[in-house]
């Protein structure tokens, strides 16, 4: 049997740290209320000619050092974000030009905050069937730039990061176990959880930008209890999905959203704190690059082995919904 092994991981944090004490002389907030609330201390901010491609490359280079792998070898890069430099040309097209990959086929996908792990599921698809060997998934996101810094409620939450994961073929009994990814069509509210301007059902005008409608938008309490809920379930399914339970795990990786959320669903999946990984303190919620810094993280610091079992799950705007299970 053909599996997708995880044979190299990189990531990217911006220099710029914004504390929660640095928040309260912008906002009416305090350090404390965002601690209980959020679990978050700190995040980082790209430099002001950073964009998502600049921390994508970055988290691929090192992904690709990690590896052993030429750019050469790349078959295609998928590039997970609701940043985009642009919605066209695609993000991963820019990282495949300053690669040097030109071997690869390269496309960007939007799952919010589950975009890693779609993109994860996407390369697995391509190297089971044969069609390709080696792949690279990268998540990069922009959060600071769709933030709305006189929103107290979402700038405490939000932080930028890229992360990325080498994947090839291999025989051997590891690598991507399974994949589930779902999706509730009937919360796709751009003011649940989204930007509600700058696409073609509400295209840039004056009066858009003068509502601030190409800001994230979000109503709190309803995401929690929904990611709650999809979370678990994402989880389950997959490890029914790879023939495993809980207690199969070795390390549980769930998006790092709000640490109420992440303490919640370990709780309703059994899964202990100690084998729960969490870095939502650092960095905040940095969308789809939350699971692929912190895959690399437990890699580079001797926190997950070869042979582990992993858990990943995630939950985003649309809303959607994903788990999957990988063994190093």
């Amino acid at each position: 049997m053909i599996r997708s092994a995880i044979i190299g991981t990189g990531s990217y944090l911006p220099e710029k740290v914004l504390t929660n004490f640095d928040l309260e002389k912008m906002v009416d907030t305090s350090d404390e209320w965002i601690r209980q609330r959020t679990g978050i201390v700190e995040r980082r901010i790209a430099a002001e000619d950073e964009a998502s491609s600049d921390m994508g490359l970055e988290a691929a280079k090192r992904a690709l050092e990690d590896a052993g792998v030429n750019p050469l070898e790349l078959e295609a890069i998928i590039v997970a974000t609701i940043t985009p430099d642009t919605l066209f040309p695609s993000t991963a097209c820019v990282i495949q030009g300053k690669l040097g990959a030109r071997n690869a086929g390269a496309f960007d996908i939007s799952a919010a905050c589950c975009g890693f792990i779609y993109g994860l599921a996407i390369a697995d698809g391509f190297i089971r069937s044969g069609m390709m060997r080696t792949v690279m998934v990268i998540a990069a996101e922009t959060m600071s730039r769709v933030t709305d810094w006189t929103d107290r409620t979402t700038c405490v939450l939000l932080g930028d990061a890229a992360g990325a994961a080498v994947l090839r073929a291999t025989t051997e009994d590891r690598g991507i176990l399974s994949s589930f990814l779902g999706a509730a069509g009937e919360y796709a509210d751009p003011f649940l959880l989204g930007m509600p301007a700058g696409g073609s059902r509400m295209p840039a005008t004056p009066e858009t930008v003068e509502k601030r409608l190409h800001f994230l938008k979000m109503r709190g309490r309803e995401v929690f209890k929904l990611g709650v809920k999809m979370m678990p379930e994402a989880g389950l399914k997959a490890l029914e999905l790879a023939g495993m339970t809980p207690k199969d795990i070795d390390l549980f990786i769930p998006h790092q959203a709000n640490i109420r959320i992440i303490d919640a669903v370990g709780e309703r999946l059994g899964i202990p704190k100690e084998k729960i990984y969490v870095n939502i303190h650092k960095y905040g919620n940095t969308s789809a690059a939350t699971v692929a810094v912190a895959l690399d993280e437990v890699r580079r610091n001797g926190i997950a082995k070869e042979g582990d079992n992993i858990l990943m799950v995630s939950f985003g705007s649309g809303m959607t919904y994903a788990g999957t299970v990988i063994r190093l």
